[in-house]
């Protein structure tokens, strides 16, 4: 019974697990033709980190999210999940 639960529960810590590539994606299609240096300015990171985040290294603070969100008008459903 209590291997059922554990398991349930890791499964379902697994369906939430964020696809960081496809957030990373979404983030550079919204910077479009803008600079990595550009944008990382405004959203308060460094380019080194931008760029992790967008090709999926590392996982974006939620300060960024938020920035992200802010500064493109998007919903950070959109951003984290695609959707509205």
């Amino acid at each position: 019974m209590e291997y059922e639960e554990n398991s349930r529960a890791m499964s379902s810590r697994n369906r939430s697990k964020p696809d960081l590539k496809a957030i990373g994606l979404r983030i550079r299609e919204l910077r479009g033709d803008m600079r990595q240096e550009d944008i990382a300015l405004e959203l308060g990171v460094s380019q080194g980190q931008l760029s992790k985040v967008e090709r999926g290294k590392i996982a974006p603070t939620l300060e960024m999210l938020l920035a992200v969100a802010n500064r493109f008008r998007k919903s950070l459903d959109w951003i984290v999940r695609g959707t509205d």
